[in-house]
């Protein structure tokens, strides 16, 4: 038996860091979308050996590989006799603030509880992958979704409209650590009102939806890598409604009403050193 899973990346319409915690992790509360840009894994029986191969996008196929990692924690439940063969396709650049290794993760504990069939419940499911990362949750339940904690408190919203999605990913990395801990709560200058932008969603107003866009992190990492500035113009000027970046980054992404106007304006978009993807949210 084979098993086919689409891993969806997702996107940060709202992000506000509420408070510093004792044990480090940060409060935060954000509004989480999915898109339809995704990761493709296959998984297969083998006896007792799980072995991972990726294609596409190159990443790690070591042990801190999330996908390896979700695998060995649930295999801890099954028969000693439990393997598996995971094939890996990358659509979704790394490290990229767009949940790549997150919502693999969630698919390889979606996968592997259906091919040992182990029978965990959804919330079995969510409580496991909360200790895998604070975004596997809610890329095992997808969506539009409030997130709140660290980002394990998950409210489902009804899904927000299909609008298009221009990603721009530049060539370097972001550590979220870093970005965390240059950020001065007291500092901010704009942060997201949930009420509004819950209610821009309600009324599936894209102008209103991208004038509610809002996340505290990108003031920090605008900071460290200040060319992401210039490519929040560009999206700006070709034509998107929206511009923000997506979690800690440094991909920054611009709203469109529809997936044909992202292809439309990422056709245009030439930067130097860049991958520009055209999704849309769903």
């Amino acid at each position: 038996m084979a098993i086919r899973l689409q891993a969806h990346g997702k996107i940060n319409l709202t992000l506000d860091v509420l408070a510093r915690r004792p044990d480090g992790y940060h409060e935060v509360e954000m509004i989480m979308q999915s898109i339809a840009l995704h990761d493709v894994l296959e998984i297969e029986q083998q006896t007792s050996e799980i072995s991972l191969f990726v294609s596409g996008i190159s990443v790690t196929t070591k042990e801190d590989n999330l996908v390896l990692k979700a695998a060995n924690l649930l295999k801890q439940m099954a028969p000693p006799e439990a393997g598996a063969i995971i094939r890996l396709h990358k659509n979704i650049p790394v490290a990229a603030g767009l949940a790549g290794g997150s919502t693999n993760a969630a698919a390889a504990l979606r996968g592997l509880n259906a091919l040992w069939d182990l029978g965990l419940s959804q919330e079995q499911l969510m409580k496991l992958a909360a200790q895998l990362g604070a975004d596997v949750p809610f890329c095992l339940m997808g969506g539009t979704v409030i997130a709140r904690g660290i980002g394990e408190k998950l409210t489902p919203l009804d899904l927000a409209p299909p609008f298009g999605v221009v990603l721009v990913k530049p060539a370097f990395g972001v550590s979220t650590a870093e970005v965390y801990q240059g950020l001065c709560l007291n500092e901010l200058s704009k942060r997201p009102d949930m009420a509004r932008m819950l209610e821009a969603l309600k009324e599936r107003n894209l102008e209103k939806v991208a004038g509610e866009l809002a996340n505290v992190l990108e003031s920090m990492t605008l900071k460290l890598h200040p060319e992401l500035i210039t490519i929040k113009n560009y999206l700006r000027e070709a034509g998107s409604q929206g511009v923000l970046m997506s979690g800690s980054g440094p991909t920054v992404f611009g709203l469109t009403e529809n997936l044909a106007k992202a292809k439309e304006i990422a056709g245009q978009v030439h930067l130097p050193d860049c991958t520009v993807i055209a999704t849309c949210m769903g």
